[in-house]
């Protein structure tokens, strides 16, 4: 089973598909967000992109890391983009899908939730994912929220 995790930042968004049945990876991206699109066409083009990357991978359950709750840094576009991409997993085809912060993401995996954080920060290599050290924090949250996804 193929699946798809997200990390969106306000310009652009990490994804890994993970296929769960070789325990593999099988592709990470980074997607920029066009500068020159205003807000409700920039959130147009991340909705397309995204059923784009489900048809195209045949992604069959996905997870995407969600600001957290409780962040003193809260960015708006950041959360539109997340409420799009959540809106895209709703409207597909997809199995199940799953919005997860640290804690539940790290749950789904099988990882103390301390131990979140030093896995995005590289700390921690994850067995799993061969060249972990290779991704920026951001993919390596989005690795593990596909990892999430079997259980989603």
């Amino acid at each position: 089973m193929k699946n798809l995790g997200i990390r969106a930042k306000p310009s652009e968004f990490a994804f890994a598909v993970y296929d769960s049945e070789a325990n593999e990876l099988v592709n990470v991206e980074r997607v920029k967000i066009p500068k020159a699109l205003e807000d409700p066409e920039a959130l147009k083009y991340v909705r397309n992109t995204i059923l784009d990357i489900l048809r195209e991978y045949k992604i069959e359950a996905a997870g995407i890391r969600i600001t957290e709750s409780n962040s003193q840094h809260l960015n708006i576009r950041r959360i539109e983009i997340e409420g799009v991409i959540q809106e895209a997993f709703a409207s597909s085809t997809l199995r199940s899908y799953y919005v997860g912060q640290i804690s539940s993401i790290a749950a789904k995996v099988g990882i103390a939730r301390a131990d979140f954080k030093r896995y995005v920060e590289g700390e921690i290599d994850c067995d799993l994912v061969e060249n972990w050290n290779q991704f920026g924090s951001e993919e390596r949250e989005a690795v593990l929220a596909a990892m999430g996804a079997t259980n989603a």
